[in-house]
């Protein structure tokens, strides 16, 4: 009876995931789609705990370090995720994904262990008594895991900006190397000697941590949420292998959904960058290209705005497009930002947002930021809708935006982001960029749209400016 009571908790809990991920793609029903899948979660992980036996028919015992386990972690989770200001939400779900691979990678590094333990004082070779899909699942659960979490570290200390960019001549060859090194030892450890074969599991362990690190340290800035997205769906992998070692049905549906939703987002990610994986992997955009064209202008004038001329135009317009970047992000602009939009609308302005796949430094962070600051989601108009918008628009104001509105992606071949898809503001009548300099954008290339006629640059912090331009709407 408590088996099938068990298997109940696990059915419930898959339903609830696959429930959860599909109200997750619709930004109205997100928050009610995570909270149904958490509590699916919550449902078996107790399942497990009070319910789970072994086939001798011993359940669990050590329910204190078990539930210590859970209330730390649960507290740690609770206030990082309630203190994380949304500037720094990327590097949260870095690091969060990473305890997912070292998660994942512990639990194929414990079964290890446990076999070990088991046959190494009756062979001479570890292959002489566990089966290759058996030992097969442990590995690749361990390297994924051991990639993901290295990886995600590294993605962690870059979007904070404690780790810098690095990468030479030969980088690539040489990571191809390490990870042929992993798989190597990874298939020698399992014929080698019993007796030594956890030393070569070790070994496979820390070499996937080494290809971790060399894998994502090369990467630009500009390729975060492409890399974010991919890491995930390799948590997700990891833990799917888990799901196979313990015949776990709702670990391995999590997995898979986690693994499978992640690499069509990488795939999504990558065709809002008209790029190919290899290419983001490879090419390192972002650092190397970008860094020789720092500071290199395309020529041209920029002019600029006063608050009071911002004000006006804005004021007096039928149509307005925000376009919200990083720079909002950063001033923790988003609820001034949504009061702008309400004086506008109580004027009679139609305001809407024009939202890039991959602007911010995650995957949906200008969506997660504007729904913060509770904007209506019938307002965030995708790229495609956004730039069929753009010709009937009277004034776009970017907030903090570079890359994603760069029409070299479509004018100048020589440019390293050439070819990717951009918000088309350049289609509207009058274009209003606020930053706080000229300086290039995340990939350090310069914007030709600054320079253009229909172009104005309103200097200042994000959060100042608009806290201004509400100032002045209200006194017209």
């Amino acid at each position: 009876m408590q088996l099938d009571i068990l298997t109940v908790c696990y059915l419930i809990g898959s339903v609830t995931f696959i429930l959860g991920l599909k109200m997750l793609s619709n930004p109205a029903t997100a928050r009610k789609g995570n909270l149904i899948a958490a509590g699916g979660m919550g449902i078996a992980i107790f399942g497990t705990i009070f319910l789970y036996q072994t086939d001798n028919g011993k359940g669990l015992h050590n329910y204190v370090w078990i539930f210590s386990g859970l209330i730390i972690g649960s507290i740690i989770g609770t206030l990082a995720a309630k203190k994380v200001k949304m500037t720094s939400m990327p590097e949260m779900v870095s690091l969060f994904n990473g305890m997912g691979g070292a998660c994942a990678a512990l639990i194929s590094a414990v079964e290890f262990d446990h076999v070990y333990r088991e046959f190494r004082l009756d062979t001479n070779s570890f292959a002489d008594s566990v089966p290759f899909v058996h030992y097969f699942t442990i590995s690749a659960g361990a390297i994924i895991g051991g990639i993901s979490f290295a990886g995600s570290i590294i993605a962690w200390g870059k979007l904070n900006g404690r780790i810098k960019d690095f990468s030479f001549n030969g980088q690539h060859i040489l990571n191809l190397l390490v990870l042929g090194f992993v798989l190597s030892i990874a298939g020698f450890t399992y014929w080698s000697h019993a007796s030594i074969t956890n030393i070569w599991f070790l070994i496979t362990l820390l070499s996937a941590f080494v290809y971790g690190v060399l894998f994502v340290l090369p990467i630009g800035g500009a390729d975060m949420p492409v890399v974010i997205s991919l890491l995930n769906s390799f948590t997700g992998i990891a833990a799917a292998f888990g799901g196979f070692l313990y015949n776990n049905k709702v670990m391995l549906t999590g997995g898979i959904l986690v693994g499978a939703a992640g690499t069509l987002l990488t795939m999504l990610m990558c065709k809002a960058m008209n790029r190919s994986l290899m290419n983001v992997l490879i090419g390192s955009f972002g650092t190397k290209n970008a860094k020789a064209t720092v500071g290199k202008q395309q020529g041209g004038n920029y002019k600029e705005i006063t608050i009071n001329d911002t004000a006006t135009c804005m004021a007096y317009a039928n149509k307005v497009m925000i376009v919200p970047g990083y720079g909002l992000a950063v001033a923790q602009a988003q609820h001034v930002c949504h009061e702008l939009e309400k004086i506008l609308d109580e004027k009679g302005v139609q305001v809407s947002y024009a939202i890039h796949p991959v602007a911010g430094r995650m995957p949906g962070h200008m969506n997660v930021l504007l729904a913060e600051a509770d904007v209506s989601y019938d307002k965030l108009l995708e790229m495609e809708q956004a730039n069929d918008e753009f010709k009937t628009t009277d004034v776009v104001l970017i907030l903090g935006a570079n890359d994603v509105v760069n029409p070299a992606a479509k004018s100048d071949a020589a440019s390293p982001i050439y070819g990717m898809p951009i918000l088309e503001v350049e289609l509207a009548k009058s274009v209003i960029v606020n930053k706080r300099s000229m300086k290039p954008g995340y990939a350090g290339i310069e914007n030709d749209l600054f320079f253009q006629p229909k172009t104005s640059m309103l200097f200042g912090d994000a959060k100042k400016v608009l806290q201004q331009l509400v100032s002045e709407i209200k006194n017209l």
